[in-house]
């Protein structure tokens, strides 16, 4: 059952703050449709059991068939995530150092939440005492599209990164970085668009390669380490630091054909309480070079000591380990205590199943992969409000000084209303399109009228208007696109108009003059 109304989607799209607009990149077969459909899951969309085989997001006959993602697809969803108080509970416990400088950054990253969020809260109860309808400073909206992985298609990568700012990057833990994962990561950062990771297929490592823990974290590390070289060589200092750090909450594993993830977090909470630690402390040494013994004494190095192992590998990897060989290997009494140990509650029809179908729907109860990606969203990917400050002057190519910029620069919805069109969508009916982009100041209202900008424009050119601007997205059955009232800033949208637009796709939102020979 679908999570969220149309009228909770529609209310939460005026709070910006609580915007997050991404794609998800990755090289082909990598598994982003099968990760979207966690988040998808997670949203009441599809159920559990279908989520991973059903590829929500590839929906064209031709792409059911060979498998593959062909075409940009994009979809609205409403979540529920307590950000402030999250970010509080990550900065507490941190001592001197460096560790001291980076509670800091986030708990100064923490006061600016609870500003808007305050903010938010609210215009939310005042919404709520106008309309009834009811959202919170919790609320979230994501905008999210699945990109194509294949060479072929990179046109549609290139449509999706225009009107989004932030990418969730795919990357096949067996595989590692392939050509296509440098090309599409390289496209994004030159779009300033800020990038997290999640290293999927974690399943092939304990039943098809079966790969010892200690070696199958080396192979994620040299992973990790291989796609930051990337960011690092492509990074704009207009980002600041965009390292995919797994301590930072910027790395999630998991996998996308059996719905599990996690990050750090999500094991540094459990052993916090454990071991009365705090969960600042706790994250940091379950990655790198930390070592721990059965008497829970640890130290940076092991120097050969066969009593320590290492704290990713011991208390992330070893559990996982243990579950899938006490399934796969029919081992009921095992997995039963672990499962009792782990608070996972199987109902009488999940009990009945065996092999990977039992597996899949454990691991989905006990690390769903939904929570750990939109943890990654909200927390380290910016909102329309914060990356249109640093994205306009790579996208707007008039005059910074003007209107148009400072109403962008802002995110200003009472200011004129400016859409960027990224794609051009044929219809069923003959001659008709619908222009997909984003409206990045303004508000496009029902059915309001919009006017085309062409590559050719000139100062003081008279423009003519083209196009009804409608809201642009799928009612919560995912399927159908539809008018429910206007589209502030931020969001995406569809224009329809009936003959194609010629040089309307793929421009900046003010092209230049023509020159004057």
């Amino acid at each position: 059952m679908v999570n969220f109304t149309v009228d909770q989607l529609r209310a939460i799209m005026d709070f910006t703050s609580n915007i997050r607009n991404m794609s998800v990149i990755a090289h082909v077969d990598h598994g982003k449709s099968t990760l979207t459909d966690s988040l998808v899951q997670k949203a009441g969309i599809i159920s559990a059991q279908a989520a991973g085989s059903a590829r929500f997001t590839d929906n064209r006959a031709d792409e059911a068939e060979r498998g593959i993602t062909i075409k940009s697809t994009g979809v609205s969803m409403y979540f529920e995530y307590d950000y402030p108080t999250e970010q509080k509970a990550d900065a507490e416990g941190a001592e001197d150092g460096a560790d001291a400088e980076a509670a800091k950054a986030s708990a100064e990253k923490t006061k600016l939440q609870e500003a808007a969020a305050a903010l938010a809260q609210e215009e939310a109860k005042a919404l709520a005492a106008e309309t009834g309808i009811e959202i919170s400073d919790k609320s979230f909206l994501i905008n999210l599209i699945d990109s194509p992985g294949h060479v072929d298609f990179s046109s549609e990568v290139t449509a999706a990164l225009r009107v989004t700012d932030g990418a969730l990057v795919v990357v096949d833990c067996i595989e590692g970085v392939c050509v296509q994962t440098e090309t599409v990561l390289r496209q994004a950062i030159s779009e300033r668009i800020r990038p997290v990771l999640i290293l999927n297929k974690l399943d092939r490592c304990m039943l098809e390669l079966q790969q010892p823990p200690e070696e199958a974290y080396q192979s994620f590390q040299k992973t990790i380490e291989n796609v930051n070289v990337i960011v690092e060589t492509y990074n704009d200092p207009a980002l600041g630091d965009i390292t995919l750090d797994p301590i930072k909450g910027k790395v999630a594993f998991g996998s996308g054909l059996h719905q599990w993830g996690f990050t750090l977090k999500k094991f540094g909470k459990l052993y916090a309480a454990k071991y009365q630690q705090s969960r600042f402390k706790m994250v940091r040494k379950l990655w790198g070079e930390m070592f721990y013994n059965k008497k829970g004494e640890w130290k940076r190095d092991k120097a050969g000591d066969k009593e320590y192992k290492r704290g990713f590998t011991g208390m992330i990897l070893d559990p996982i380990y243990t579950i899938f060989d006490a399934v796969m290997n029919d081992k009921k009494e095992k997995y039963e205590k672990m499962l009792g140990a782990l608070g996972v509650v199987l109902k009488s029809e999940d009990k009945e199943l065996n092999g990977k179908a039992l597996l899949k729907r454990i691991m989905q109860k006990w690390l769903p992969a939904g929570d750990c990606i939109l943890e990654m969203i909200v927390q380290h990917l910016p909102s329309p409000r914060d990356a249109q400050k640093y994205r306009t002057e790579t996208l707007y190519t008039g005059k910074m000084d003007d209107v148009c910029a400072q109403a962008m620069l802002k995110c200003d919805a009472s200011g004129p209303l400016m859409m960027y069109v990224s794609k051009m969508v044929p219809t069923t009916d003959k001659g008709r399109f619908y222009a997909f982009g984003r409206v990045f100041f303004g508000q496009g209202g029902h059915r309001p009228e919009g006017a085309h900008h062409g590559p050719q424009l000139r100062a003081r050119q008279k423009v003519r208007p083209v196009a009804k601007v409608n809201p642009a997205h799928r009612d919560h059955d995912g399927r159908k696109g539809g008018a429910r009232g206007g589209r502030p800033c931020g969001q995406h949208v569809r224009a329809g108009r009936r003959g194609p637009v010629p040089g309307e796709v793929g421009h900046h939102l003010r092209p230049r003059r023509r020159r004057v020979h």
